[in-house]
């Protein structure tokens, strides 16, 4: 059983910023993708920024890219998402995802249908202006 919980939410002020962790366990796939959506109240879940482990690809929603940093420690089985120059926007529950990679798939493709098995429980990020 795949099991990922997220950690490292948190108020933050506009300009700042805040570290996710995603910590896996249960996963036997030597290739698989995992994400970071995000969901704020009253609108639907976005895909931030996803990451293929076992090669390494990262890919990122335009609204975020080059405020985020997705990455991976595979000695921990843990994801990261930096988030640095947030904004109110980013303001949102963000939940952990993984799903297996199959030849001729892609993170990104993914991460643009929301097409992920195991879903963690979300860490809230708050940021004020």
């Amino acid at each position: 059983q795949v099991q990922l919980v997220e950690s490292g939410g948190g108020s933050v002020q506009a300009g700042g910023s805040l570290r996710l962790s995603c910590a896996a366990s249960g996963y036997t796939y030597s290739s698989y993708c995992m994400a970071w959506i995000r969901q704020a109240p009253g609108k639907g879940r976005e895909g931030v920024a996803t990451v293929e482990i076992g090669g390494g690809e990262t890919y990122y929603a335009d609204s975020v890219k080059g405020r985020f940093t997705i990455s991976q420690d595979n000695a921990k089985n843990t994801v990261y998402l930096q988030m640095n120059s947030l904004k109110p926007e980013d303001s949102a529950m963000y939940y952990c995802a993984a799903a297996r990679l199959f030849y001729g798939g892609s993170c990104r493709g993914l991460l643009a249908d929301l097409g992920y098995k195991y879903w963690g429980q979300g860490t809230q990020v708050t940021v004020s202006s």
